[in-house]
């Protein structure tokens, strides 16, 4: 009778090959990622807008969250805003700036970017808030 040795027997290893890659992997990873933005000089201060009032451009329609649109504090609708804007500023109309509110809804603004466009704007720039982390 042959009895088989179990104490001999060795026991599988781990696959930790595949983990040292995955590992090597994602240091690579972070490496090119870290290099594609060019850090800022290091003698270079950044301006601080914590304390400044958030004001639109003097010649920008603001859209508040509710599709009201105002422009310089009044009331108006796309087609009073062409009309005002014909009459001061004639070359301005080609490019508008739209200031619209966080609330606003994305399909709000497609409709109210259409009757702009309809009226005659050729370029329509948002006017959004850019934050750095620090």
């Amino acid at each position: 009778m042959r009895i088989s040795p179990t104490s001999s027997r060795r026991a599988k290893p781990e696959p930790t090959i595949a983990l040292i890659n995955i590992v090597f992997l994602m240091l690579i990873f972070f490496i090119v990622a870290a290099q594609i933005a060019p850090p800022l000089e290091g003698e270079l201060n950044l301006v601080s807008t914590a304390d400044l009032d958030n004001r639109e451009p003097p010649d920008a329609l603001v859209v508040m969250p509710d599709g009201l649109m105002k422009y310089r504090g009044a009331l108006v609708t796309p087609a009073h805003y062409f009309t005002i804007k014909q009459e001061s500023a004639p070359d301005d109309l080609k490019a508008i700036r739209l200031v619209p509110d966080r609330e606003l809804s994305a399909v709000k603004l497609i409709e109210i970017g259409t009757e702009l466009r309809s009226l005659g704007a050729e370029k329509i720039m948002l006017v959004t808030e850019q934050g750095l982390a620090q």
